[in-house]
């Protein structure tokens, strides 16, 4: 059973452009502009006409971006939940024209070895995420630390809880890896180890969307019956700003939006693209979550069901449901 038809997320890539070279990402390598003012102004128009809530300003790093306050403060003003990672490196520069603005500010920390996590990540990033944490909470911001899942790094759970998430007060976010693109993730966990993350999961200031694990076992998304709603619940706007369909990591097709978001959105070729959310051949055995959260969040079956407890979970913990009711 389908809950609504709207799209409910938008990815809104301020750049490709990035100041890490991590691993596990492809991002980086890409040519890319920025986002302009107008362009973001109108395009918010029309999504808050579509009836997205959330606005996940990402890239590449979005802190790049000489005006990302700017927009925030105009999504946050037009009532979206805003959403940022970032790695850190520019964070403590900016946090005063950030403050008030995100309301779910994600710091990327992948080990409690400032050599390992800067290995990952390709640049000299640990330090400015611990500066970044301390620069944040002196502002009374409430930022969570988003964990990348690998085999490699799984025993260093514990360890980022213990001494850094739990310390400070943050909620730690984990984040199992995805392939995409040919783009590598590394050997994929084991029962065994999915039941040791799914047991973490479970303890206070952890969220893990359990959806994310039960995909996982089985297979990921099967073009058959696809779990994947990329395409019906998430907008993926490019810094060359176009609508990209069916998701940014297939990208088979971007439209230019021209000022005309929401007709193109409702278009005839953007629809039959939409058809085809989760059953072309790349979708097969697909698991990405960004594109997977929402999907669980609209239609009710058992990776619903297996989202859900940690979904309220979070969204108590950081208060967003005030935003989603107007409070």
């Amino acid at each position: 059973m389908r809950l609504t038809s709207k799209p409910v997320l938008c990815n809104y890539y301020v750049t490709y452009r990035c100041n890490a070279r991590c691993s596990f990402c492809d991002i980086w390598e890409k040519p890319s502009p920025y986002i302009k003012v107008g362009d973001v102004q109108k395009n918010l128009q029309d999504l808050k006409r579509l009836g997205v809530e959330v606005i996940d300003f990402t890239g590449g790093e979005p802190l790049l971006h000489r005006e990302i306050d700017v927009f925030l403060r105009m999504a946050h003003e037009m009532g979206f939940i805003t959403t940022l990672t970032t790695n850190g490196l520019l964070y403590p520069k900016l946090a005063h024209r950030l403050k008030g603005l995100v309301d779910m500010l994600h710091f990327s920390l992948d080990s409690s070895s400032k050599t390992e996590h800067d290995s990952g990540r390709g640049v000299a990033c640990f330090d400015f995420v611990m500066e970044s944490i301390q620069v944040a909470r002196q502002l009374g911001e409430r930022p969570d630390i988003i964990f990348t899942v690998f085999k490699h790094n799984l025993s260093q759970l514990e360890e980022v809880y213990q001494q850094i998430t739990q310390p400070n007060k943050l909620m730690l976010i984990l984040n199992p890896a995805f392939e995409y693109n040919g783009v590598a993730a590394g050997e994929q966990l084991t029962e065994a180890e999915l039941r040791y993350l799914s047991g973490f999961g479970k303890r206070k200031g952890v969220y893990l969307n359990e959806g994310f694990i039960e995909l996982r076992r089985d297979g990921g998304n099967h073009t058959n019956k696809p779990v994947c709603k990329a395409a019906t619940t998430t907008l993926v706007i490019s810094p060359e700003n176009e609508l990209v369909l069916p998701c940014y990591h297939l990208g088979t097709k971007g439209f230019p939006i021209n000022s005309n978001l929401y007709s193109l959105y409702h278009s005839k070729e953007v629809n039959a693209l939409k058809q085809l959310e989760g059953r072309l051949p790349a979708c097969q055995g697909c698991t990405i979550n960004c594109y997977m959260q929402p999907s669980f969040a609209v239609e009710v079956n058992k990776y619903f069901w297996k989202a859900l407890p940690s979904t309220l979970k979070y969204n108590l913990y950081k208060g967003t449901w005030k935003r989603l009711v107007g409070l």
